[in-house]
């Protein structure tokens, strides 16, 4: 079985009805597990941890990214860490019998999806960037 982790950061980390709704949006797609969210006062941030099948998690990544983008205000943020937009940084970790290469390609379909759905501009960073 084919398993990766997504860490997205979102930039909401006090308003705990927007992280609640965030959460649960990616919480929904059947075939992830939920394991962390972890919210920042200060920074005004939080990272929200979930694993599973490839598939899920990017349809999980993909459901918070357009919950974020609905209910973050940019024009509102402030906090102590920077910031790019209502969804910082989305990361996948390749945990079993993938890899980094498969996580690459996996962010790609996530960008693309995001990019052509949400009409967001994606960065890609690290590994994906290359």
């Amino acid at each position: 079985m084919k398993i990766i982790e997504c860490v997205p950061n979102f930039s909401e980390g006090q308003d705990h009805i927007i992280i609640k709704e965030i959460a649960d949006s990616m919480e929904a797609i059947p075939g992830v597990t939920l394991l962390d969210v972890d919210s920042g006062a200060d920074t005004n941030r939080t990272v929200i941890t979930i694993v599973g099948n490839p598939d899920a998690v990017i349809s999980s990544a993909f459901s918070g990214i357009a919950a974020a983008t609905k209910l973050i205000n940019m024009n509102k943020h402030t906090g102590a860490h920077p910031r790019m937009g209502s969804t910082d940084v989305c990361p996948f970790v390749p945990v079993s019998n993938v890899t980094m290469d498969d996580c690459v390609n996996y962010s790609n379909r996530l960008a693309k999806m995001v990019g052509d759905k949400l009409k967001i501009p994606i960065f890609l960073y690290e590994y994906s960037a290359l």
